[in-house]
């Protein structure tokens, strides 16, 4: 059997049901074919469609070829296991992108990159990404779907935006949506071998002792509250935080810029609250006045005290674009309620932030 990897280029053609759409139009059904290099011989069936053909993953293709929208030379392929055949021609029906559930609800967004395969924005805090039950609307994907509708190509076979990495509702800043599934695949791919840069900046209680350092603790769900996560000895995922002190405000509070090497849920909370410098505002994680507030003065402490959410942004997000393969980076500046804590405390926030 010759291996799944198939490293000779295969041009597909495409063959539309109507005559006019483009083979990326959600509103129509399309259809993409193949023919077999003799390389590709003994490969599974799903394996070689989604390498063969344009914009598709294999996930999407097995369950295209389980729904019998498969034809292997006119007859039909229903078994996505099925070792390819050398000079076969195979066919796969792509249907219509179905509605997206969730409604589009137009929002101002800030946008800082948009192309025909993603968008880039900076997310404010207090904005749920993806629907749920009690967030039904008004979230993230709703505005994307108002922003993007009509180029949206459909994802698993749904015209809706690419949720590849999810920010908690109040923490702000940079986030890649996809438009396509061959950008969803790729950028999702990117994210769990995590081949790209993220930063976060996050305003702390207290000084830590040393100006940079790790965090190297597994995190789960908390043995007694099942709705919090927090680093447990048994059962959890293997977490790294990498920190650099940017500004210390005596020793009452600093700024710290965290890089993620992994992305646990709540990963940067969990991780400073652990080693006693827990996020300033943070609902969850801060359990009681710190002791550090007694350092600051009265107007500083208060408005920390009374801070109504973390105080954590993710600032930088670069990545490989996942069809051009460009290196993007970008840049988001602390929104007005963060920036103007760090201005209370005399933290300088200034700084070009370009794309």
């Amino acid at each position: 059997m010759m291996p799944a990897t198939i490293n000779t280029p295969i041009t597909p053609t495409s063959h539309l049901s109507a005559a006019t759409p483009s083979p990326t139009d959600p509103a129509r059904e399309t259809t993409q074919e193949a023919t077999a290099p003799p390389e590709a011989a003994g490969t599974r069936a799903d394996r070689f469609l989604a390498s063969a053909l344009e914009g598709l993953s294999r996930s999407r293709v097995k369950a295209l070829i389980e729904a019998g929208l498969a034809s292997r030379d006119g007859q039909p392929l229903t078994d996505p296991a099925e070792a390819v055949r050398a000079g076969a021609r195979y066919a796969l029906r792509i249907p219509p992108a179905a509605p997206a559930t969730p409604l589009p609800q137009a929002m101002p967004l800030t946008i800082l990159f948009e192309d025909r395969d993603l968008i880039v924005l900076d997310k404010p805090a207090g904005l749920v990404v993806h629907p749920a039950p009690g967030n039904q609307h008004g979230t993230l994907v709703n505005a994307v779907l108002a922003h993007a509708g009509e180029d949206l190509t459909g994802i698993g076979g749904e015209a809706r935006p690419g949720i590849v990495h999810r920010l908690d509702k109040d923490t702000s800043g940079v986030m890649v949506v996809a438009k396509t599934e061959r950008a969803h695949t790729a950028l999702s791919a990117a994210f769990a071998s995590r081949d790209l840069d993220r930063e976060y900046l996050a305003l702390c209680w207290g000084l830590p002792a040393a100006t940079q350092g790790e965090i190297e603790a597994p995190i789960g769900r908390h043995p007694a509250d099942r709705k919090r996560m927090a680093v447990v000895e048994r059962g959890g995922k293997p977490a790294l935080t990498r920190w650099r002190l940017e500004r210390g405000f005596g020793a009452a509070a600093a700024l710290l810029r965290c890089r993620l090497a992994t992305g646990r849920t709540h990963q940067i909370r969990v991780h400073l609250s652990h080693i006693n410098h827990p996020i300033v505002g943070d609902p969850v994680y801060l359990r009681r006045t710190p002791a550090a507030a007694r350092l600051l003065p009265e107007p500083a402490r208060d408005a920390l005290l009374a801070f109504p959410r973390q105080a954590l942004h993710a600032e930088t997000l670069g990545f490989r674009h996942p069809v051009t393969g460009r290196a993007l980076n970008f840049h988001a500046p602390p929104p007005p309620d963060m920036a103007a804590l760090l201005t209370l405390l005399g933290g300088n926030v200034s700084k070009d932030y370009r794309t």
